[in-house]
C-alpha cells in the first residue's frame, strides 16, 4: 500500500519505492537515536538532582563511558544503513528514472515531438533528474523521518507532562502551516523558472547553431541584445522564486524560536509553583534545543518538496504519454503501400492531407512533386507511421500500418531524409548505424556505392575520422551521401527518398541515382523531390496541391494532360538557362 503510494506520488520504479520506505524507517531510528545522548544526560544530572518522577540510576564514570560508546555504535551502525539505503539508492534511482524516460520517449510517435520542445526534454531529463536526486536523498526521507519521530515522541512528552509538552510542542504545527500555504506561490514560482531557463537554454543553443549566419549579417550585438534580456530574467526569476521559498521557511523558523520561550515561561511557573522538579525543566530546555533543530531542516526539505513537485508532474507527463501499439508479428503479401481515403492534420483547424488515395507497388517507383506545404513529407511519414492518419487507411501488403509495432514496421524501411542526422563519431560508425553488426567489408561497399570514397580518401584518417557534431566537419553533399550509404546497407524492402538528392550538385547528382538504382531494385520506393529530372523515371506520379491529388499517371501522361506536373517542367526547364 505505502510502496503504491510512493511509486504514484513520486514517480518513483517499485525497487526506489521500497529503498524510499527502509530509508524513511532507518532515518527515524536515527532521529529517535539521536535523542539517546539528552537520555544520558539526563540520567547523569539524575544522580545529583533529585526528581520524583525519574528513577535515579546510580553509575559510575566507567559506566557513563561504556553507555556513551554503546549509543555512539548505534548511530553509527543507524547512519551506515541509512546512507545506503538513501543515497546511493538515490543515485541508481535516478539512473533508472533517465533510462525509463529516454525509453519511455523512444516509443513516443513523432507527432509528440512535434509539439513538444526538444530543450524541454533535454531539461526534464539532465537537470530534472539531478535536482530530484537532492530531495529523494534529503527532503523526502528526512521530512517523513522527522514527522513520525516527532509525533512518538510528542505522544510520549503529553503523558509525561502536558502543559509543557503543549509549550514546547504548539510552534511546530504553526510553522508547518506557513510553509504550506507558500505552496500555491512557490509552485507557480517554480514553473515561471523553468520556462525561462527553456528559453534561455533555446536562446543560447541557437546562438551556437546560427553563429555564421550572426556574423555573416552583423547581427551579433542584437542578438546577443535579447539573449542578456533572457538571461537577466532567469536571474530575476530564481531571486523572486528563492525569495517566496525564504520568506516562508524563516518566518516558519522564526516561529520555531517561540517555542523555547514558551517553555522557559511555562517551565518558570511550574517550577515556582512545585509542580515539577528542576531536572524536568532542564529536560524539557534540552529537548527543545534537539526537536527543533531538525524540524527547521525539515521546513526547508517541506518547501523542496513542493517545487520538486512541478519536476515530477513534468515527467509523470511524459511517461503518461499513449504509446502506439500493435503486433510485432505479422504476415504481410508482399510490399504495396496503399492510401485509402487519408486526411491528416498537425492542428487541429488546419488541414494537412485531404481524402488522399493511391497505391505504391513493389518494383515500382512512385513520386511524389508539388508545390512546398502541399503534404508530401507528410505522406512519406505517415506511411512509416511516424504519424497515425485522422481518417482513412494506409496498408501495407494488406495489413493496416495502425496494427503493426512501429518498431517492428520500421525493419521494413530504409528512409534518407532531406535534413540529414548524423552523430559526433567516425564516418564508418555513421554508416554502419544502417546496419548494427555489419562488417567492415559491407560498409566500405555500400559507401562506395554512396560515393563516399571519393571524399573520405581526403580525410585526416579516412573512415576513421570523427565528423564532429551532426557531421559539422562534412558539406551538405557529403552528410546526404552517407545518409544513402545507411540506406544501402539496411537494405529494406520499402524506400523512402525525401529530397535525397537535393545537396548535390548536377555531376555528383547522377552519379548517385545509379547507385539508388541499384538501391530500389524489386523494392516499393516512395520518392519526393523537387528536381524534375529526379524522377524522370518514376513508374508512377502523384502531384499534390494543397494537400489533395490533383494529377495521377506517368511522366508521359503526365505532360500529355498539360496541368500542373507540366507546369512545373516547363518553370525548371527555363530557370536551367538562367545566367549572371
Amino acid at each position: 500500500m505505502i510502496d503504491e503510494y510512493l511509486v504514484k506520488k513520486f514517480a518513483l520504479s517499485k525497487k526506489g519505492a521500497n529503498n524510499l520506505k527502509k530509508g524513511i524507517l532507518y532515518t527515524t531510528l536515527l532521529d529517535f537515536s539521536l535523542m539517546l545522548p539528552v537520555m544520558l544526560f539526563v540520567l547523569f544530572l539524575s544522580q545529583y538532582i533529585p526528581e520524583p518522577n525519574i528513577v535515579s540510576v546510580k553509575l559510575d564514570l566507567i559506566g557513563f563511558i561504556v553507555l556513551i560508546i554503546i549509543v555512539l555504535v548505534i548511530i553509527y551502525i543507524l547512519k551506515s544503513k541509512q546512507y545506503n539505503l538513501i543515497y546511493n539508492a538515490t543515485y541508481e534511482e535516478s539512473e533508472v528514472r533517465r533510462i525509463t524516460l529516454a525509453e519511455k520517449l523512444r516509443k513516443l510517435p513523432m507527432s509528440f515531438f512535434e509539439k513538444k520542445n526538444l530543450s524541454d526534454l533535454t531539461t526534464t531529463i539532465m537537470g530534472d533528474c539531478t535536482e530530484l536526486e537532492h530531495a529523494f536523498s534529503h527532503a523526502v526521507p528526512e521530512l517523513a523521518g522527522s514527522i513520525i519521530s516527532l509525533v512518538i515522541i510528542a505522544i510520549g512528552m503529553l503523558i509525561f507532562n502536558i502543559p509543557l509538552s503543549i509549550a514546547l510542542l504548539w510552534v511546530i504545527p504553526v510553522s508547518f502551516f506557513i510553509v504550506i500555504v507558500s505552496r500555491s506561490i512557490q509552485e507557480k514560482n517554480s514553473e515561471k523558472t523553468i520556462k525561462k531557463r527553456r528559453n534561455g537554454a533555446d536562446g543560447i543553443q541557437e546562438s551556437i547553431e546560427t553563429i555564421k549566419e550572426l556574423k555573416a549579417y552583423n547581427y551579433e550585438d542584437d542578438y546577443l541584445t535579447g539573449l542578456n534580456k533572457k538571461i537577466r530574467n532567469i536571474e530575476s526569476s530564481l531571486i523572486k522564486n528563492e525569495l517566496a521559498t525564504g520568506i516562508s521557511v524563516v518566518s516558519g523558523q522564526m516561529v520555531l524560536k517561540l517555542g523555547i520561550v514558551s517553555v522557559m515561561i511555562v517551565g518558570s511557573n511550574l517550577l515556582v509553583s512545585g509542580q515539577i522538579g528542576l531536572l524536568i525543566f532542564i529536560l524539557y530546555l534540552i529537548a527543545a534545543a534537539f526537536i527543533y533543530l531538525p524540524i527547521q531542516g525539515a521546513l526547508e526539505f517541506l518547501a523542496e518538496i513542493f517545487m520538486s513537485g512541478v519536476k515530477i508532474k513534468r515527467m509523470k507527463k511524459i511517461e503518461n504519454q499513449a504509446i502506439p501499439d500493435g503486433s510485432i508479428e505479422y504476415s504481410n503479401s508482399g510490399y504495396d503501400i496503399n492510401f485509402e481515403n487519408v486526411s491528416f492534420n498537425y492542428k487541429e483547424d488546419k488541414e494537412v492531407l485531404k481524402n488522399i488515395s493511391f497505391n505504391a507497388k513493389q518494383g515500382e517507383v512512385t513520386a511524389l512533386i508539388g508545390p512546398s506545404g502541399g503534404g508530401k513529407s507528410t505522406i512519406s511519414k505517415l506511411a512509416a507511421r511516424f504519424w497515425d492518419a485522422d481518417k482513412g487507411k494506409i496498408t501495407l501488403g494488406g495489413i493496416d500500418v495502425k496494427s503493426i509495432d512501429p518498431e517492428a514496421l520500421l525493419k521494413n524501411y530504409a528512409i534518407v531524409f532531406q535534413d540529414v542526422v548524423l552523430f559526433n563519431n567516425t564516418v564508418k560508425e555513421n554508416i554502419r548505424i544502417g546496419a548494427h553488426g555489419a562488417s567492415d567489408e559491407e560498409v566500405y561497399k555500400v559507401a562506395k556505392l554512396a560515393r563516399c570514397d571519393e571524399f573520405v580518401k581526403n580525410l585526416p584518417n579516412g573512415y576513421d575520422t570523427l565528423i564532429g557534431e551532426n557531421g559539422s566537419l562534412l558539406s551538405g553533399g557529403e552528410r546526404q551521401r552517407i545518409s544513402i550509404a545507411r540506406a544501402l546497407l539496411k537494405n529494406a524492402p520499402i524506400i523512402l527518398l525525401d529530397e535525397a538528392t537535393a545537396s548535390l550538385d548536377v555531376e555528383n547528382e547522377s552519379k548517385i541515382q545509379k547507385a539508388l538504382s541499384i538501391l530500389i531494385k524489386n523494392k516499393t520506393v516512395i520518392v519526393i523531390a523537387h528536381r524534375m529530372r529526379t524522377i524522370s523515371n518514376a513508374d508512377k506520379i502523384i502531384v499534390l496541391n494543397e494537400g489533395k491529388i490533383v494529377e495521377e499517371g506517368s511522366p508521359e501522361e503526365l505532360t500529355e494532360k498539360n496541368g500542373l506536373y507540366k507546369k512545373m517542367l516547363d518553370i525548371q526547364s527555363k530557370t536551367g538557362k538562367w545566367t549572371l
